[in-house]
């Protein structure tokens, strides 16, 4: 698959990838798990790898590795999106984590993404970014819904890296803590005009300061055209779309 990937896409395409969920030690089921890696999991009652041990979680990021090979050898693998659940605070032992993972990378681009809004909190957010510069990580820079809730980020435009990158989740608040919610309903999201004018100012100079400044949408929603209710459109597109112009009309190159 990710032969084909590599083949398919031009050759001045960059893709990142997002980490495997035991990468970021989200709950996965043992049988997404190669077959000979399950019988050692310790699993839970629903099935899923509940705590396992940092050899195994070593193994999936070598074999995790190994798959992207061909993205790499072709130029074309950007970074690797960790992207921590909401239940990952920031504390000594999550800094210790993230130092491991980066090791467990073996040289490829680290993309940090928190979903716990300790780690920028006023208390922690200079530390937070100068071990991330350090460990010469990206500070994944994410655009939400704005609540208090802990497992939303505020947005906070930093670079710890060459790298700038951001991510637009959308500003849907009313789906965002729901349980049992798809992610696509959680992401439905469609942003106006107006909402992407406010991030042309801070993208240009993210752009000036960065050797490379990426934004990204997400892909899994979709919305009823504006002013044709019979025609649906995809969001991510179109907001992209929507961007570029918004940048352009400023003079930005993207």
């Amino acid at each position: 698959m990710v032969a084909n990937w590599a083949a398919r896409v031009p050759d001045d395409f960059v893709m990142h990838v997002k980490a495997f969920g035991m990468m970021t030690r989200h709950p996965v089921k043992v049988d997404v798990l190669p077959p000979d890696l399950r019988n050692g999991a310790p699993v839970d009652e629903r099935g899923r790898v509940d705590r396992p041990p940092r050899e195994l979680r070593a193994e999936v990021f070598a074999r995790f590795h190994a798959a992207l090979e061909p993205l790499r050898a072709a130029g074309k693998l950007g970074g690797i999106l960790l992207q921590f659940p909401s239940y990952i605070v920031c504390k000594p032992l999550s800094f210790e984590y993230l130092e491991w993972a980066k090791e467990q990378l073996r040289g490829d681009r680290m993309l940090v993404e928190f979903r716990h809004r300790s780690w920028l909190e006023d208390e922690n957010r200079a530390q937070v970014f100068s071990f991330l510069e350090e460990l010469g990580a990206t500070y994944v820079i994410v655009d939400a819904p704005k609540t208090e809730a802990k497992n939303l980020v505020p947005t906070v435009v930093a670079l710890t890296s060459p790298t700038a990158y951001v991510r637009m989740h959308g500003r849907n608040a009313a789906t965002w803590n729901v349980r049992g919610r798809s992610a696509a309903e959680r992401f439905d999201y469609l942003y106006s005009d107006d909402e992407l004018r406010e991030w042309v100012q801070p993208l240009e100079q993210l752009a000036e300061e960065a050797e490379e400044a990426y934004v990204m949408f997400n892909n899994n929603g979709r919305s009823r055209a504006p002013g044709d209710s019979d025609r649906w459109i995809s969001q991510a597109p179109t907001n992209a779309l929507m961007l570029r112009k918004a940048l352009q009309s400023q003079g930005a190159r993207v």
